[in-house]
């Protein structure tokens, strides 16, 4: 595998899906800087342990990433998690908020492709996950599409959903969180015959089907 991505909004269970991770093989770049989201995470991810790391810089979290997937030390590391993606857009995009020139939204867009771009190079036995706000658009005709919420037209332009080849959508539908795991009105996919249309909230058990993949 190489990287995946689970999109939604806030509060759908994106953080949450990583949970059964074991905090011994993953390695969490927490770039919302808020920490996760279920009791106790902080006994098993923590600086100590060296496998988190607070940053909504790009760079950095490109280094912690690189630093992962090439030292000896991290070989044990099986899974790398950005958490958000979008954090590392809007913090990028505030610290410059006062720039009005093109360069601005060329270097935030090359530091993100940079990022993701890196993540379908890593070691093969390395799965990179990107957590994603999402945004819905509605068009003229009442269209509705769900896709990776972005910082400028030109990530747009790259369309960041086309380096994944598994985008999990989470959702909260009447009180039950689940991933909706093909398009339905969004950008998800996976593939085919991978996994069901819609599963439950639980990133482990995805990773273990998309071996085969």
């Amino acid at each position: 595998m190489s990287a995946i991505c689970i999109m939604g909004e806030s509060g759908s269970g994106k953080t949450t899906s990583l949970r059964n991770l074991d905090p011994k093989t993953t390695f969490i770049i927490d770039a919302d800087k808020k920490g996760l989201s279920w009791k106790g995470w902080k006994d098993g991810f923590n600086g100590a342990a060296k496998n988190y790391l607070k940053t909504d810089f790009p760079q950095v979290a490109l280094q912690a990433l690189t630093k992962v997937n090439e030292d000896k030390a991290f070989k044990h590391i099986k899974v790398c998690v950005v958490d958000t993606i979008n954090g590392l857009m809007v913090a990028d995009e505030m610290r410059r908020a006062k720039e009005k020139n093109y360069d601005k939204w060329m270097d935030l867009a090359q530091s993100i492709y940079d990022l993701v771009d890196y993540a379908l190079t890593v070691r093969d036995d390395l799965t990179v996950i990107f957590v994603a706000h999402t945004q819905t658009d509605h068009d003229e005709q009442g269209y509705i599409w769900t896709r990776i919420k972005t910082s400028g037209r030109k990530l747009d332009k790259i369309v960041l959903e086309s380096k994944f080849s598994t985008v999990l959508l989470a959702k909260c539908v009447d009180g039950e969180y689940k991933f909706e795991t093909q398009s339905k009105f969004s950008t998800a996919k996976s593939p085919m015959g991978a996994l069901e249309k819609e599963i439950p909230n639980d990133i482990v058990p995805v990773l273990e089907a998309l071996k085969e993949f």
